[in-house]
């Protein structure tokens, strides 16, 4: 009994033996902690001692609010004003306790990006939340409002008003809602291509030549599958000289200025001129003179117009260390808005090579004709695929675990919304990759340049991971809706996972995009064991490059769910590509159940799975109204028999249009069986229930 009796006291001891105590911190006035009490002997026992069972922290709640001061304590009578504040009272507390941040209703409007480091998140098991009132959704905003409009011009309806100087965005929120640059279409016949620029050969294009401002002047192309955007130099009569190495880098590759895919589908664009604003609901700045033109829409008074300019190119980056990331973090019921990404103004332009990836810097051995030699790959061009950079998004996420995105508006933000795991150079950090256990829940996405989501990225450490921690794993993409993405750079996925674990993407509403709406996998099975015989010498190259191996071990990219989803009116833009899209081997991968509609053209394609894609399984899906081909298989039958994309198996599926396409064959063990025909909107009652339980869910029950 003794013995026993010991051996409960030591565990009784170790049980209550406190860490340090909230209030022992330095802290203002406002929520504390109670004290842990010390051990007290009772006097009329002999052999027993009083342990107090140590008390459950109690949870903290912070408030913040536009009116408030950052002389208060952070309680609902004394809120703080400022997320700088709000950040330093969290990390007094998260070593102890669970923190919210309460954010009153309203508009906050940073002076520059918000950082959140390890030291931000909880630590010890806790959890800290940044959460808006309920159903206010106050807006976190990299702007400022325009006021003071002038009627400029009568006679083509243009008013103007002042802007800080020097400020120069790609975007412009009126109303609630971005506005497109001035711009005018230019027909490609009108010029011919050069390393060094465009030569007008039409006369009645010589005009441009007087235009004022002219290295403000952006060329944009749009092809097949890419969206490419170049900085004019100078115009001299006929000719266009372009920045550089933006223009030289944008003649190489596939679908590129000079040699899109189809030029009956290319289209040519010049942007961001004074003399080009001729539609209403166009702008166009002045960033020296300080003055921001526009002409306004029926119906619009511009005394009354809410106008904001973006003045950050983002809105917050979240990045620990791979030794001690960003760990239990949540932000919920909050907008985030208005931003601009510039790169694209300046001489790199922006190297579109898809969903996100671009090219910049100089290319070692870049070919004396590029429009000869290098518009379906080269060797300057492959030795930079491992290379490219991503689009850095408006919030960051990278060296982080366990960070929660639920029931939030992402809108009217410069670029692609929300970056998880993405390369280092697309993250403010510099940290890239390592994100894990990232959960994006019941979100609004809507109105963006660019696309919603892009996790994963594309770099060697991407595919391969140098270090465990560096992987990109179980990230939960579900019950968002998303809408209306990828204004100004139209190539972008709605949703694009490159490299990663576990993803599941399941219940999204996806609509209204220029390209697709879910595309999982990068590489073009160029990464994965045995590599890709499209690849090299005979063909492109690729491995003949510096660092661009064969690999005898996968890649990261497996067991990805894609389920659920509702999409539909994608594709509006680009032919290439598919309302879900896959590249690239994915052991375990499954597409199934989603609903599929209205994927218009006569090369509208539902599901496509592209080079490289192994491993896939495709079931249960309906595909309605669809223009071309609803199950598209790039098998690269001009390289049999070679194979690259095999042991896919698609059945089970519904589909009332299109046709399926590539080589489902035993050779390559690709099998496409049990696929059901549908005449108009006659569903079997097992589709009509994929339809009706597809997209975004209830809130009760188990959906979320």
């Amino acid at each position: 009994m003794r013995c026993a009796r010991s051996i409960l006291l030591l565990a009784m001891l170790a049980l209550w033996m406190p860490g340090p105590s909230a209030s022992a911190q330095s802290l203002p006035s406002g929520p504390t902690l109670p004290e842990v009490p010390a051990p007290t002997r009772d006097p009329d026992a002999r052999h027993s001692i009083v342990i107090p069972i140590r008390p459950v922290p109690v949870p903290v709640v912070l408030h913040l609010a536009p009116d408030g001061s950052d002389e208060g304590d952070g309680s609902a009578a004394r809120p703080i004003a400022s997320f700088t504040r709000a950040q330093a009272l969290v990390r007094r507390l998260n070593e102890t306790n669970d923190v919210t941040v309460r954010i009153a209703p309203g508009t906050y409007r940073l002076a520059k990006p918000l950082r959140f480091t390890a030291e931000d998140g909880g630590r010890n098991g806790f959890v800290v939340r940044w959460e808006g009132a309920p159903g206010a959704y106050p807006v976190i905003s990299g702007g400022t409002r325009v006021s003071g409009w002038q009627l400029a011009d009568r006679a083509r309806g243009i008013w103007r008003a002042r802007i800080p100087t020097g400020i120069d965005p790609r975007q412009l929120t009126v109303n609630g809602a971005l506005a497109p640059r001035a711009r005018i279409e230019i027909p490609r016949t009108a010029v011919t291509f050069h390393p060094w620029g465009l030569a007008i050969v039409d006369p009645a294009w010589r005009s441009l030549a007087d235009l004022s401002d002219q290295r403000r002047i952006e060329v944009e192309g749009m092809s097949w599958f890419t969206h490419r955007h170049a900085m004019v130099d100078r115009i001299d009569r006929d000719r266009i000289v372009m920045q550089q190495p933006g223009w030289r880098n944008n003649l190489v590759g596939y679908d590129t200025f000079a040699r899109p895919v189809s030029a009956e589908v290319a289209r040519l664009f010049l942007v961001n001129n004074l003399a080009f604003l001729r539609e209403p609901g166009q702008w166009v700045a002045d960033p020296a003179a300080g003055l921001l033109y526009y002409r306004p829409r029926a119906g619009e008074d511009m005394a009354q117009a809410e106008v904001i300019v973006p003045r950050l190119d983002h809105l917050m980056s979240i990045g620990g260390t791979l030794d001690l990331p960003v760990r239990d973090l949540e932000f919920r019921g909050l907008s985030f808005r208005h931003t601009s990404w510039l790169q694209p103004s300046g001489p790199e332009g922006y190297v579109s090579q898809q969903s996100g990836a671009y090219l910049a810097g100089e290319l070692a051995g870049y070919p004396a004709d590029p429009i000869r030699d290098c518009s379906w790959g080269c060797p300057a061009f492959e030795r930079m695929r491992n290379h490219w950079r991503q689009q850095p998004a408006a919030i960051q996420v990278a060296a982080a675990s366990r960070i929660v995105f639920d029931d939030n508006r992402f809108g009217q933000l410069g670029q692609i919304a929300l970056g998880i795991g993405n390369n280092p150079d697309a993250n403010a950090t510099g940290i890239g990759l390592a994100a894990t256990a990232i959960e994006v829940t019941r979100n609004e996405f809507r109105d963006l340049a660019g696309g919603a989501i892009m996790a994963g990225g594309i770099s060697r450490d991407a595919h391969h991971p140098s270090r465990p921690e560096l992987a990109v794993r179980d990230i939960l993409i579900r019950d968002n809706r998303i809408s209306h993405v990828s204004h100004d750079y139209k190539e972008q996925a709605a949703v694009l996972v490159t490299y990663a674990s576990g993803a599941v993407i399941m219940h999204n509403d996806i609509s209204d995009t220029p390209y697709d709406g879910i595309d999982v996998g990068w590489g073009w099975g160029i990464n994965d064991p045995g590599g890709s015989a499209e690849y090299y010498r005979r063909h492109r190259s690729y491995y003949d490059q510096p660092g661009n191996i064969v690999y005898d071990t996968p890649t990261i990219l497996r067991d990805t769910v894609i389920v659920g989803n509702r999409v539909g009116r994608v594709k509006q833009w680009f032919p290439d590509g598919g309302a879900i899209y896959h590249l690239s081997a994915d052991p375990g991968a499954l597409i199934a159940r989603n609903y599929i509609y209205d994927v218009a053209g006569a090369g509208g394609i539902a599901i496509y799975l592209d080079e490289g894609s192994r491993y896939v399984t495709v079931r249960e899906n309906v595909i309605d109204r669809v223009g071309g081909v609803w199950l598209n298989l790039n098998s690269q039958d001009t390289i049999a028999p070679r194979r690259t994309a095999l042991d896919n198996r698609a059945t089970g599926n519904w589909y009332n249009s299109g046709r399926i396409q590539g080589s489902w064959t035993d050779y390559l063990n690709n099998r496409a069986e049990g696929n059901v025909a549908v005449k108009g909107d006659v569903w079997p009652d097992a589709a009509q229930r994929v339809i009706a339980e597809s997209g975004i869910r209830p809130l009760s029950g188990t959906a979320r």
